[in-house]
């Protein structure tokens, strides 16, 4: 019979109250007031999506040791499938 493993649970937080997912803030403006979202684009990339709900700015960051901004374009190249 195999065993179950168990996993650390990471708290979601949430998408609507401020200060839920700590240390996300606007680049831009610096509100707490964000929609950050963990993510792989389909070419296996590891990004954070994040949206300010104050100044509306989005902005696209590497995960890992560059966490440089990326620019949209880069980001849809990224996520095209190549056939």
């Amino acid at each position: 019979m195999a065993r179950a493993t168990a996993t650390a649970h990471i708290p979601l937080g949430s998408l609507t109250q401020r200060g839920s997912r700590q240390g996300a803030r606007c680049r831009a403006c610096g509100s707490e007031s964000v929609t950050s979202i963990t993510m792989a684009l389909t070419d296996g990339s590891p990004v954070e999506f994040t949206s300010c709900h104050r100044c509306e700015r989005r902005t696209w960051q590497e995960q890992g040791t560059s966490g440089q901004v990326l620019a949209v374009q880069h980001v849809l190249d990224k996520t095209r499938k190549h056939r």
